[in-house]
């Protein structure tokens, strides 16, 4: 039999409630929680009681209820601010009709051509690098897939001439994400995401009017969507392509620059499995030799790396929704009005689901061990259900380039030698951490210019 609502984690202030430990440290609260009242506890932040859900049968019921008694588009509002109408912020029929689009944008013939646009910018960068040195590699790859978004959703020729003040631009809009002030209050930060936006909407404009016109000229991610969007004879919905493509660039390059600097940090911190990762890199996609398809899925061992990743430092450490109508949550009754909310932070660690949880163990990936696939919805980094991450291929298959060229050619160090998680509003994200570097041989200088032929898509 079910009992009242979820019990309150302890610590709640009066009248705040939770809301300043859960914006500055949400990692222990929730733990706190977890400690005092197992798989399901409460939160109070301000006037919105939350309840938090853990385990993998609560997981699956958090992403099967949600378009059901869960709403999606509710506890993000404050997203729609800065990308409109677009995917999951989208009423649920507008949401039906975008989604088809954006996985058409996504399917295996143009993953083919992103994957080659992939390794031509990661190329050009370590190109630039020289030949020893160090950098700051949060920094740089945040950069790095900068460009890879830009490269592939908007094509070389726009990206080059739109600049570094588009991105600037998304500096300013991704400072005003914050899930606990309403949007529009006249604050600094929002007034300056408007303002960022308009410039955007200034730049996108006559670039969507010239594709727009000439259909025919291009074959890339905007140009697909503008074709979709004027399907059926009908206008093209400027708008919807505008945020659309905003929408996409900044969880494309947002949510992965993190996961992609933590890859290479954990990487050099475990010599042991880098071991593994080098030898299968030379044995698989040497230097000089293109990454086609074919080679692309047999590189496990950076693949299983980048999922551990995905379970020890997920860019985003909350998932919510709100309660649509009464739901049972184990022994619990969650009321209409409440936020539910998962924490892969915890949620990705529980002994029962993953040996030695605390421990960078790319190996429990393997298919002798498999622990990812006990249950469906324990390892939840990109989301689950209806709404998970359309491009979390995308994603990963950019991590998994990135490593490999940049391990393949430089012997690498690192000279910080603890790394902590950076935590905000947006995605976490490594602190500063500086790597040294040295080339290899002068002759993977030349691996941009050595691109093989791209093997047919049957080889995959």
């Amino acid at each position: 039999m079910t009992q009242s609502t979820p019990p309150l984690t302890s610590g709640a202030l009066p009248i705040l409630g939770h809301a300043v430990e859960f914006q500055r440290k949400r990692a222990a609260l929730m733990q706190r929680g977890f400690a005092e009242h197992g798989p399901i506890f409460g939160l109070k932040l301000a006037n919105q009681n939350v309840a938090v859900v853990i385990g993998p049968e609560h997981q699956k019921q958090f992403f099967m209820e949600t378009d059901g008694r869960l709403s999606i588009q509710e506890p993000y509002k404050f997203l729609q601010a800065m990308f409109g109408e677009a995917l999951f912020l989208a009423p649920h029929d507008k949401y039906l009709e975008q989604r088809p689009l954006v996985q058409e944008l996504f399917k295996r013939d143009k993953m083919l051509l992103y994957v080659d646009i992939m390794q031509e910018v990661v190329q050009e960068w370590l190109d630039g690098l020289g030949d020893s040195g160090e950098i700051e590699i949060t920094e740089e790859i945040g950069t790095l897939v900068q460009k890879v978004a830009g490269d592939c959703f908007l094509g070389r020729e726009v990206n080059q001439a739109v600049g570094r003040e588009f991105w600037d631009l998304y500096t300013d809009v991704g400072k005003a994400l914050d899930p606990l002030l309403p949007p529009n209050l006249p604050l600094p930060k929002f007034r300056k995401r408007d303002k960022a936006k308009a410039r955007m909407t200034e730049i996108l404009g006559p670039i969507i009017a010239e594709r727009r016109k000439n259909p025919d000229k291009y074959s890339d991610f905007l140009q697909d969507i503008i074709n979709k969007a004027g399907e059926d004879d009908k206008p093209v919905d400027e708008e919807m392509v505008r945020n659309l493509l905003m929408a996409l660039m900044f969880a494309g390059h947002e949510t992965t620059a993190g996961q992609a600097a933590w890859t290479l940090i954990f990487l050099l911190q475990h010599p042991d499995y880098l071991q593994k990762v080098m030898a299968e890199i030379e044995a698989v996609a040497p230097a000089g030799e293109h990454i086609t398809p074919k080679r692309m899925v047999q590189l496990d061992h950076i693949a299983w790396a980048v999922r551990e990743v995905e379970r020890l430092r997920p860019s985003a450490d909350m998932l919510m929704r709100v309660v649509k109508e009464d739901i049972e949550f184990g022994d619990y009754t969650i009321p209409a009005g409440w936020l539910v909310q998962v924490a892969q932070e915890i949620g990705h660690k529980l002994p029962d689901q993953f040996a030695q949880p605390e421990q960078f163990d790319p190996l429990r990936y393997a298919p002798d061990r498999a622990e990812d696939k006990q249950h469906r919805f324990g390892l939840f980094g990109f989301g689950g259900g209806t709404h998970k991450c359309t491009g979390m291929n995308f994603a990963n298959n950019e991590m998994i380039i990135i490593a490999a060229l940049m391990l393949r050619q430089f012997e690498l160090e690192l000279v910080t030698q603890h790394t902590e998680i950076l935590r905000g509003l947006g995605a976490n994200r490594p602190t500063p951490t500086v790597v040294r570097y040295r080339r290899k041989t002068a002759v993977n200088q030349e691996i941009g210019d050595q691109k093989l032929e791209m093997d047919p898509i049957s080889t995959l």
